[in-house]
This record gives C-alpha cells, sequence and structure tokens, in this order.
C-alpha cells in the first residue's frame, strides 16, 4: 500500500515530508515524489525511482526544496511500470520549466488506491484536450479535477465534489492549487487517512506513525468527506459541499510500537516480539484468572446466544482465521466458517442471523475486509473486528473492536 503525507505551516515543508515518508517505508513502494510550494511560487515537484534515499539525497535531504507547504507520496506500482515518470505527485499540467522543477499547473496531488473507471474518465479527457504523460490512474484523477475546476470555476470545493462522485474506486488524495497557496485539499473513500493539527501548523498521512512525531490530536476523516487544511486548521466537507463538525482524537500509543526498534527489518521486529504481542494481547482480557470481554463490549449472555461464528479476513490473516476455526469450535462447540473476505463479500449465501461475524485487519483498513464489514451489518448480524490500528475505519464501524 502507498503512503501520503503532507504538511502546511511555518517550517520548511520538504524534510518535514521526507521524514514522514520514512515512517511509512514498512508499507513497501517502488518510487517516491515531494512537491513544494513557497507562497505565490509555484510547485517544485521532485520524483525518483527506487528506495527513499534516492529522493533524500536528490533534494539534498530537503533542503533543495524552499517552502512551508508540501505534499509526499511513497508509490506502490498498480497502474504504469515503476519509474520516475510515474511516480508521484502528479500535475494537471505538462509544461516543466526546466532546472527549476517548478511545474505550471493549475493542480498538484498525490493519491492512494485505485480508480476503477480510470480508462472512461481518461477518454471524456482526451475529448476536451488534455494530453497524459503518465501511465497512472493518478494522474487522470488530478486531470478530472482541473477540468472540473475551471469548467465550473467555483472554486476547490466544486471541484473536487464533482471529481468524487465520479470516480469509483478507491482513494485518499491530497491536492495543491496554484490559486490557494499554504492550503492542503484531500478527499477519501476507502483508503486510509489522518489528520493532525496543533498550533499553526497541520500535517496529514496515510498512518499515524508519519505524524506522532509532531503531535497527536488528530482527526479523523471519514468516508466520503473532504477537508480543506491551512496551518494549524482543518475544516470538513461533505458531497454536498456543506461544511461539517468533527472532533479530534488523541493518539495515546506511542511511536516506538511503529518504528524498527533496531532490527534490520519490520519482518524481523514482527517475529522477535511476538511472545510480548501474545502476552499483551491475552493480559488485556484475562482478570481474576478468567476471561473478561467486557472491555471488548461482548457480554457472556450475547456469547452464549450465537449459533454461528464467522471469521473473514484476507491474506495472513486469514490463515489466522483457519488456526482459530480449530481452537473455537474444540472449547465452545460452535460452529466456526473461516472465509476469505473477497469470497464472503461477492458470492451469494445463505448467513445465519444469530451469529457473530468476526473480521481480523492489521491495518482496519483492508479494503475487501471492511466491506465484508458493512455487508454483515446491513444484514443485522453482530460484528467484532480484531485490528491493531485504533480509529481505522473497520474499529471505527464495527459493532464490536478487539
Amino acid at each position: 500500500m502507498c503512503g501520503i503525507v503532507g504538511f502546511t505551516g511555518t517550517q520548511q515543508a520538504a524534510p518535514i515530508l521526507l521524514n514522514g515518508l520514512s515512517k511509512l517505508e514498512y508499507r513497501g513502494y517502488d518510487s517516491a515524489g515531494i512537491a513544494v510550494r513557497d507562497g505565490e511560487r509555484l510547485a517544485q515537484v521532485v520524483k525518483a525511482k527506487g528506495r527513499l534515499g534516492n529522493l533524500i539525497e536528490k533534494t539534498d535531504e530537503g533542503k533543495a526544496l524552499i517552502g512551508t507547504c508540501g505534499i509526499g507520496h511513497t508509490r506502490w506500482a498498480t497502474h504504469g511500470e515503476p519509474s520516475q515518470i510515474n511516480a508521484h505527485p502528479h500535475v494537471s499540467g505538462n509544461c516543466t520549466r526546466s532546472g527549476s522543477g517548478e511545474v505550471e499547473s493549475e493542480v498538484v496531488g498525490v493519491h492512494n488506491g485505485i480508480i476503477e473507471n480510470y480508462t472512461e474518465l481518461k477518454e471524456k479527457l482526451l475529448k476536451h484536450g488534455y494530453t497524459f504523460y503518465s501511465q497512472t490512474d493518478t494522474e487522470v484523477v488530478i486531470k478530472l479535477v482541473d477540468y472540473y475546476y475551471k469548467k465550473y470555476n467555483l472554486g476547490p470545493i466544486d471541484a473536487i465534489a464533482k471529481t468524487m462522485v465520479r470516480v469509483r474506486g478507491s482513494y485518499a488524495l491530497e491536492l495543491m492549487f496554484k490559486d490557494y497557496p499554504g492550503e492542503i485539499w484531500v478527499a477519501r473513500k476507502d483508503s486510509p487517512m489522518i489528520i493532525g493539527v496543533t498550533d499553526g501548523e497541520t500535517y496529514v498521512a496515510s498512518d499515524v506513525p508519519a505524524i506522532l512525531k509532531y503531535t497527536r490530536n488528530v482527526y479523523y476523516i471519514g468516508n466520503l468527506e473532504f477537508a480543506r487544511l491551512t496551518p494549524g486548521e482543518a475544516h470538513f466537507f461533505n458531497l454536498d459541499g456543506d461544511e461539517i463538525e468533527k472532533q479530534t482524537t488523541e493518539i495515546k500509543w506511542a511511536a516506538e510500537a511503529a518504528e524498527k526498534a533496531g532490527f534490520e527489518h519490520f519482518m524481523m521486529k514482527e517475529i522477535h516480539e511476538q511472545p510480548k504481542a501474545v502476552k499483551d494481547t491475552l493480559g488485556s482480557v484475562i482478570k481474576d484468572n478468567a476471561i473478561d470481554l467486557s472491555s471488548v463490549e461482548l457480554t457472556e449472555d450475547e456469547i452464549r446466544g450465537f449459533d454461528q461464528i464467522y471469521i473473514v479476513a484476507c491474506g495472513s490473516a486469514w490463515h489466522v482465521g483457519m488456526a482459530a476455526q480449530y481452537v473455537i469450535e474444540d472449547l465452545s462447540d460452535i460452529p466456526v466458517r473461516v472465509e476469505l473476505a473477497s469470497e464472503f463479500r461477492y458470492r451469494r449465501m445463505s448467513l445465519n442471523k444469530n451469529s457473530l461475524v468476526i473480521v481480523i485487519s492489521q491495518s482496519g483498513e483492508t479494503a475487501d475486509t471492511l466491506a465484508a464489514l458493512r455487508l454483515a451489518k446491513e444484514k443485522g448480524i453482530t460484528t467484532l473486528a480484531v485490528v491493531n490500528v485504533v480509529g481505522s475505519s473497520i474499529a471505527r464501524e464495527a459493532d464490536k473492536v478487539f
């Protein structure tokens, strides 16, 4: 999964963006890039294929880019091969001023997710005179924002809302408009994004570790919502363009928990911390030598009332479910079915209403698992999420959360 970061405030943006991207390296990526603006000046865009270190070297650790507002991205290729030209940020125009890295472009942006109807949208934009330099779906959505921005001339709120209605797929989108210096505009559907605020500074990222060094007060932007970010402020809007109120949440866990802690690789760290993870997990629900799930909001009467348990997950989380099936059936005498989230989501199957659906997701943002959770809730079935990220989409939407 790609990583995104953003900053607007009084400090130089580039070093903050590069630091944030370094905290998201665990996600995997094949290229990286940042765009920085200095007041009324055009955005400076720098991209590099390969490791983040290549981008850090190319920008002299961020010192080569002057400006207090910027966005950044680490890309994992979906549409288009790994290359510098396919790396984010993308721009709505095609003109680059040689030497300076500045781009004469109305809109500059980065994007996590997949735009499912990008071919259809690209054909529409080609008919309206747009040309394309990359193979990415992201360039298409940036130019679609530009199209609506210029066509209706009503500003970013209208352009972003119209784009969100037109696009099918998933996205966490960051945009900078040439006419709005010092501002970052963001939009979200089914891809993770958080916004952090502190005195005179605003941060945005796809995961908490990227901003924990700077602030612990965050907003969770909801599905199909977008926001205008200015130094120290965030203003949220729904698809109708109406402003909506949100409260900040304080992140209480330590930044060290999301870092490599001296290990060369995150996988090595995770292998070595397994005993502690098991101990901490069990310790959180064992009281007086008995299991107490009150913190998960599961009562004994509820548990006794379930006729069936479904465990729904993807990838390695699905393998966890397979192991859990045997243990739960042995201990509880309740039948358990383990389903891949994509199968649970798409195939027609008879579901026992008097059951518990357990969804497992490390990130709490796995797209198929989130869709399966929503399906179970639509059918009135009790849901329990087992996740690793407080405040993630799955954690917020499930009936019970562990």
